[in-house]
């Protein structure tokens, strides 16, 4: 990775079919303090990912250069981008398990991937992370799978990750909105504000 960001329009490839259950106690295990950054990535248009080493997280525009903003969203009256959903973390222990090529793992659609327990139990709604010299809010809105998740990474890995307790782990990710302007690189720390 050079500090150019390379633009990828991934192509989709179905995941065999797979039992991922016992990954579960390696997802269980995930730090519950801090963690690294290890993977940026924007998403500047439909199917389009960019894997960046830093980016600015922006209270209105969330992380710049992605395309959130322009997105929108059906769930708002205005059709205008979400609050709630304007930013997207993952934990790399789930992509572990459903997905060992690291490279696919921007098709995800999410922009910051760590090794953290995201779970509602250790973050819940309302906590405050610092990631980078920026401040972000875990907001209320579920990450949940859809058929393009399905599609990149089998259907297998949609159930596993919507069983009542891949939910209340977030184990599809979690959504942040960003309170304090700040840069974000890879390896910075994420911890509890």
């Amino acid at each position: 990775m050079d500090n150019e960001p390379a633009i990828d329009r991934p192509t989709p490839a179905a995941a065999p079919s797979r039992d991922l259950g016992p990954w579960m106690d390696h997802v269980r295990a995930a730090p519950r303090d801090a963690a690294a950054v290890e993977l940026i990535v924007r998403r500047p248009g439909p199917g389009e990912r960019e894997t960046v080493l830093e980016a600015l997280l922006d209270p209105e525009l969330g992380l710049v250069g992605d395309g959130w903003l322009g997105r929108g969203s059906r769930a708002m009256a205005d059709g205008g981008a979400n609050p709630e959903a304007q930013l997207t973390i993952m934990g790399t222990r789930v992509l572990e398990a459903i997905e060992p090529d690291r490279g696919r793992w921007p098709l995800a659609g999410d922009q910051l991937f760590l090794d953290l327990d995201l779970g509602e139990a250790n973050l819940p709604t309302g906590t405050r992370l610092a990631i980078g010299t920026a401040i972000a809010e875990v907001t209320a809105l579920p990450h949940t799978g859809c058929s393009q998740f399905a599609a990149r990474f089998g259907h297998d890995a949609l159930r596993w990750i919507s069983t009542p307790e891949g939910r209340s782990l977030r184990m599809r990710g979690m959504y942040v909105r960003v309170v304090r302007a700040g840069t974000v690189r890879v390896g910075d720390r994420v911890a509890r504000a």
